[in-house]
């Protein structure tokens, strides 16, 4: 049981990193001035979901609920 153990935390500690490298690589959330005169509508701005920080973002989530989890389980003593 200590092996298995041993084996979640390993993980715990890479969702860890790959969680706090995602956040970093993501850009930030204020619009600036842009979004004042409308440019905020362009392309990349409708189709964000599909672009390179839309996927970011799905990984994120994903990698959040997965780090939850882990930490849940890692808190439970059962091992």
């Amino acid at each position: 049981m200590e092996a298995l153990r041993v084996a979640i935390n390993i993980i715990f500690i890479l969702v860890c990193v790959a969680l706090t490298v995602l956040v970093l690589m993501q850009e930030g959330k204020s619009a600036g001035l842009g979004s004042i005169s409308g440019a905020a509508e362009t392309y990349w701005g409708r189709n964000k979901g599909r672009s390179m920080e839309g996927m970011l973002v799905k990984i994120t989530k994903i990698l959040a609920v997965f780090f939850m989890l882990l930490a849940v389980v890692l808190n439970l003593n059962v091992f």
